[in-house]
């Protein structure tokens, strides 16, 4: 991982990636300094979403994606666009969730808790059952997130019964998208999946062919 973060960008897509990455710190910087505590906070919650991709050495089509779509949900939560725009709410938690699900699965696969991605050589199935079980637990984990600001920081967080159960719905959909993407194409860089299964392999005695 630390090999990954610090790897310099070679790639009009990975300098992309890391300029989105530059653009949420100096966000997090310009809501401290213009906007409201909790908005800073807001904006730095997603500074761990943003680094991941790269921690992780994950191909820079998905580091270009998951920093726009992280991006657009944090910020959006300062402008307030989930009660201004009707459903941006509902395709946030579709997308956001979707993102943060294949990252998980990557997590998961590179912790051999359970191979989850086609680096792996995953049956496809795996993670089209699976996937979408991930993002109901991360849409779950999200909505209590919510509740305990709504209860504890303040009562302008937007929490009913039906908000909650449409968010873990379009959350669980977008791990249906996640699960299928998963089982059709590669998210890790192909370079350093095939570093990391060399190195996996001589810890065994063996070597694995291409």
């Amino acid at each position: 991982m630390k090999e990954d973060f610090l790897r310099p960008p070679r790639t009009p897509a990975e300098w992309a990636a890391d300029a989105l990455r530059l653009l949420g710190v100096l966000g997090v910087i310009a809501a401290a300094i213009w906007l409201q505590p909790t908005d800073a906070g807001i904006a730095a919650l997603a500074l761990p979403a943003l680094m991941l991709p790269r921690m992780l050495g994950l191909a820079a089509w998905f580091d270009v994606t998951a920093c726009v779509v992280v991006l657009v949900a944090a910020w959006s939560n300062v402008f307030d666009l989930y009660r201004s725009i009707t459903g941006w709410d509902l395709v946030l938690h579709f997308a956001c969730t979707g993102v943060l699900a294949i990252v998980a699965a990557v997590i998961l696969t590179r912790t051999r808790v359970v191979p989850l991605t086609r680096d792996d050589g995953v049956h496809r199935r795996t993670p089209i059952v699976l996937l979408p079980l991930i993002a109901l637990a991360i849409s779950a984990v999200w909505e209590m997130i919510e509740w305990l600001g709504w209860a504890f920081i303040s009562d302008d967080i937007y929490v009913t019964y039906q908000d909650t159960i449409g968010d873990m719905v379009l959350g669980g959909l977008g791990g249906v998208a996640a699960g299928i993407l998963l089982a059709r194409v590669r998210v890790g860089r192909p370079a350093d999946s095939a570093s990391w299964t060399r190195s996996n392999s001589s810890g065994h005695g063996s070597k694995t062919g291409a």
